[in-house]
């Protein structure tokens, strides 16, 4: 028997031997090198054996070695590259090229603090790559977002270097709307300072859950920039210019000479106690707008060096824009030099750095566009000698020859701004799965403004009946010098430890937590000085303030700001199977601008995903690539709302009183704060749904979401008191839908086309404010409202049901008791037969609830073109500019149809100036409807076997009409009028004009 076992275990052993021994046999050491479509090495690309958790990476220069069975499959992945699955079959050597990936799923966005795969988000975030933002001619990068992005809105400002409003997903609060910019994770207000030329990626972080890890800087939503980094392996030369020019393309409609002459005639003729005027020397027939417009000239530059290799890679940026203004002699010059830096000490250790110079060279516009339609066009510019005429008697002390002013003040305004921002990073991978980064930043901002007022030039006053023509030129008039500054200090550092690891090959996990400070500080002076006893040169020499003497007319001003915050975070997402998505934030945040007992609070964002597609129902659903359904929560604070020392009493000047020979003013709290005064709270819900079908040629995304946003920061009065309590009370909700919907094709090797579009809708609504029912915040003087139970910022006025055409009109219908036949009929709300306040009602909002985009691209070879447009619906303008009467001005040209005489006009009231006609009504308000062509290029690519011979990478020449048409019935320049304050939003009084801007460019490589 001991025999039999000693037998069988020695056969035993023997099986093992031999089964080990094949086994061994079997597995093969497989050598090679991963590189991208330009046969350049890709690092860290994942090199898995199918079915096992085994694997490795490449190294720097693209290389790896693996250990696995002859007939296994590697699977080798990237972000940003389609995966590949490559049988071993018994080989040693693989070399792999690695594709871009076909679809924007493997696109990698900014998340916070960190970066996410597209396709393993739980939130609402759309990206805009560089490529984009190059196509159009800005000296803002901001402005090229315009109609691209579902749930963004821009109102661009045709200012030279004038920066655009930023509105994501409605107005959160009444107090404030702009959004929060990171760039290269540095926290901005804006990004003014970059080149358009130098972006990578811009990440629009739209909902709670997606910014909820910015704690109280991301209410608002989030706009994260990455700049451009060298790529690997490679030196490249890149230089991009174009030039254009900028035209007006629609003037505002006003009277002529003769059109001017009647209606002031009539309208005198109207006024009791009015006397003709004589316009026998008025032999004029200027349009004003035409003598301060032009086409200006546009020039963007943008230069880049790049260097890449195994341990370093460096970039430099250089740019200058130079814009001039379409309203005469306007400019705005930007300088900016960036520089990157990246090195690995060795495979576990990496430090760096980025720091970027900004100049500015702004020269505003010297005229009030106004002026430009309310001249007389009556008046010449200059009489027969060179001298400025001077406007009529009836409007000259109100409204100067535009002209004149424009000549006076040209270049007499010299404004300077520097700016550095930097950072400083260090980063350690231990332990195979943390990766711990340390990062400071800095932002530092110094600008400053010196002007003059010269002496006034002479201007003919020309004769007016008895009057006879003369020369005038104010003795009285003296020198000023006016002087300002800013400066503004920012620091900021973040550090972050992320554990990421992937178990059993089915769990993926990544884990955050960090630490974050940020300090600001600012200080601004001012002071003018006018001389009484000489005349300061016209020499920028002199225009500082201690050229006048201390004992002349002067003023002062000054101000300053601190505030600082901090913050620990963590993030934690996980996945099973890439089928069910889990992301998760918590961040704990503290603000000096609330009380200390009140300064910390807990913020925090949950989200899920499903990719429906990846269930094995689904795998005869062929048409559709890939599905996902998605829903977050995210809950936030909202400390720009309010100032940094809000909780403070502040102080104001009061009633004086006299002792002895001296009156010395009281003191009085301009406010009282309440002690439990706390930031707003912004809370959310989105819904999302991701598709890819038809071989990935479509793309379809929807959104809904639900914000609110509470603990509204407001000023009450207190029963008793008459002074503002200022407090947290009131609710606003943003309710809203987004889609985005793609087709991209190829038809043959030659031929790409791609059409897109996207439509955002968004109901804003105040669900509760103040302490009151009545309680209303009121702007521009009551024309915008803020109440209960309506839109923020709502236009409030009358509603215009038609003209009075007779007495008997006036008799049958409700109105003032100073209605006269000729005046605008209001609608009788409250029905109790008259006409007053209490007729006022809800007339529309300055916010468009709608906004919308486009874009076709086609390719055929060489030759590409594009066509984008955008719009919005839904919005109303108050055109602020016709309500001006504090002089007898010129008419626009609605105004010629005035009535005058039954039946004569239902809409237009009569010539004659009343008061009644004044109030604000539907009368001054006009749909803020349009469609714009916001960019059509053609362009053409060099063949790379012709340039080769003259060592060029590659050659793009295009041509480009941006704003070229735009449908809209807006009498203005321009249907984008500003919402930059939330309480007094959507005025006309005077809006730069936006151009059409026709432009040459090239994109050069070496």
């Amino acid at each position: 028997m001991k025999k039999i076992f000693t037998e069988l275990s020695v056969l035993a052993c023997f099986c093992l031997l031999l089964l080990s021994d094949v086994a061994f046999a079997q597995n093969v050491t497989v050598k090679g090198v991963v590189k991208d479509d330009q046969n350049l090495p890709i690092p860290s690309v994942s090199i898995m054996i199918k079915g096992t958790t085994n694997g490795v990476q490449t190294d720097a220069s693209g290389s790896y070695t693996i250990s696995a069975p002859a007939s296994a499959t590697l699977v080798f992945s990237f972000i940003g590259f389609a995966n590949q699955e490559i049988p071993v079959n018994n080989r040693t050597t693989i070399n792999v090229t690695l594709s871009p990936a076909t679809n924007d799923l493997q696109q990698v966005v900014v998340v916070g603090y960190g970066t996410q795969r597209k396709r393993d988000l739980t939130g609402s975030i759309t990206s805009v790559k560089g490529e984009e933002i190059e196509k159009m001619t800005v000296t803002n990068p901001v402005s090229a977002l315009q109609g691209k992005v579902p749930g963004l809105t821009v109102i661009n400002s045709g200012t030279p270097g004038g920066s655009p409003t930023i509105r994501i997903r409605g107005i959160a609060s009444p107090n404030g709307a702009d959004p929060l910019y990171v760039v290269d994770g540095i926290l901005q207000e804006n990004i003014d300072y970059l080149n358009p030329a130098d972006i990578e990626t811009i990440d629009l972080l739209k909902d709670a859950s997606s910014t909820a890890i910015f704690g109280l800087r991301g209410a608002n939503g989030v706009i994260a920039i990455t700049t451009k980094r060298a790529a690997k392996g490679k030196t490249t030369v890149t230089f991009q210019s174009t030039v254009g020019v900028q035209h007006v393309d629609k003037l505002i409609e006003v009277a002529d000479a003769k059109g001017f002459t009647n209606l002031y005639t009539a309208a005198l003729a109207g006024t009791p106690n009015s006397t003709a005027f004589d316009f026998k020397n008025y032999t004029g027939n200027t349009n004003w707008q035409k003598e301060i417009l032009r086409n200006a000239y546009i020039n963007t530059n943008s230069l880049t060096v790049s260097n890449s290799s195994e341990k370093s890679s460096t970039l430099i940026n250089v740019g200058y824009n130079d814009q001039d203004g379409v309203v005469k002699y306007s400019n705005f010059k930007k300088y900016i030099a960036r520089l990157s830096q990246e090195n690995n000490i060795n495979k576990n250790i990496k430090i760096g750095g980025d720091i970027t110079g900004y100049h500015f060279r702004n020269s505003p516009s010297t005229v009030n566009l106004n002026s430009g339609t309310w001249a007389a066009p009556i008046v010449p510019v200059m009489n027969e000698n060179g001298l400025y005429n001077a406007m009529p008697s009836f409007q000259r002390a109100q409204v100067g020859n535009p002209v004149y002013a424009m000549e006076r003040m040209r270049d007499k305004t010299i404004n300077r701004g520097y700016r550095a921002t930097g950072s400083l990073f260090a980063e350690i991978k231990f332990l195979k799965d943390f990766t711990w980064k340390s990062t400071v930043y800095t932002d530092l901002r110094f600008n400053s403004v010196r002007s003059y007022t010269p002496l006034p030039y002479p201007v003919v006053y020309i004769g007016e009946g008895l009057n006879p023509t003369t020369v005038f030129q104010d003795p009285t008039a003296r020198t000023t010098v006016n002087q300002s500054s800013f400066e503004r200090r920012m620091f900021q550092q973040d550090h972050t430890l992320t554990f990421n690891k992937t178990f059993k090959e089915v769990h993926k996990v990544t884990a955050m937590a960090g630490f974050t400070t940020w300090n600001l500080s600012n200080t601004s002076l001012s002071g003018s000085r006018t001389d009484s006893t000489l005349v300061v040169p016209n020499d920028p020499d002199f225009w500082y303030l201690n050229s006048i003497a201390l004992n002349n007319i002067l003023s002062n001003g000054g101000g300053g700001e601190l505030e600082t915050q901090v913050g620990v975070f963590g993030r934690l997402s996980y996945s099973y199977k890439d089928k069910y998505l889990l992301n998760a934030t918590v961040r704990r945040d503290a603000s000096s601008k609330v009380a200390p007992q009140n300064r910390w609070g807990t913020f925090g964002s949950v989200g899920l995903g499903w990719v429906v597609s990846e269930e094995d129902f689904f795998s005869n659903i062929k048409s559709v690539d890939f599905l996902k359904l998605r829903a977050a929560w995210g809950r936030l604070g909202n400390s720009n709302t309010f100032a940094s020392n809000a909780f403070q009493t502040g102080l104001s000047t009061g009633d004086g009183a006299v002792f002895g020979d001296y009156v010395y003013p009281s003191i009085k709290p301009a406010y009282i704060p309440d002690p439990n005064l706390r930031w707003e709270i912004i809370q959310g819900l989105d819904f999302g749904l991701d598709v890819r079908a038809l071989k990935n040629r479509l793309s379809l995304e929807v959104n809904y979401y639900d914000k609110d946003t509470k603990n509204l920061f407001v000023p009450v009065i207190l029963q008793g008191q008459n002074i503002d309590y200022l407090t947290n009370l009131g609710t606003v909700s943003n309710k809203g839908t987004e889609v985005n919907i793609g087709w991209s094709d190829k038809i043959g090797d030659d031929f790409s086309y791609s059409i897109s579009g996207n439509f955002s809708y968004v109901k804003n609504r105040v669900e509760s404010i103040g302490n009151n029912v009545n309680y209303q915040r009121l702007g521009n003087g009551g024309v915008n409202v803020t109440e209960t139970g309506k839109p923020i910022a709502s236009f409030f006025g009358y509603r215009q049901v038609g003209i009075y055409q007779t007495t008997a009109d006036l008799d049958r219908m409700p109105a003032f008791s100073t209605s006269l036949p000729g005046d605008i009929a209001y609608a009788d709300i409250n029905g109790d037969g008259v006409i007053t306040p209490a007729d006022r009602t809800y007339l529309g909002t300055p916010f468009p609830p709608y906004t919308y985009g486009m874009s076709i691209s086609v390719s055929y070879k060489g030759f590409d073109a594009s066509i984008d447009g955008q719009g919005v619906a839904g919005n109303k303008i108050w055109l602020q500019r016709r309500t001006a009467n504090f002089a007898p001005l010129n008419y626009e040209a609605n105004r010629l149809n005035a009535w005058t005489g039954v039946g004569t006009s239902n809409v237009e009231p009569i010539i004659v100036s009343r008061s009644n006609n004044l109030l604000f009504s539907t009368y001054f308000l006009e749909d803020g409807d349009y469609f714009r062509l916001r960019n059509v290029q053609i362009g053409y690519t060099i063949p790379k076997t012709i340039l080769a011979k003259v060592g060029i990478q590659k050659l793009r020449v295009y041509l480009s009409g941006q704003n070229i048409r735009t449908w809209s019935k807006v009498s203005g320049y321009t249907p984008e009028v500003p919402v930059s304050s939330v309480l007094a939003a959507g005025a006309d009084n005077g809006v730069y004009p936006i151009p059409a801007i026709y432009s040459f460019g090239l994109n050069l490589t070496f």
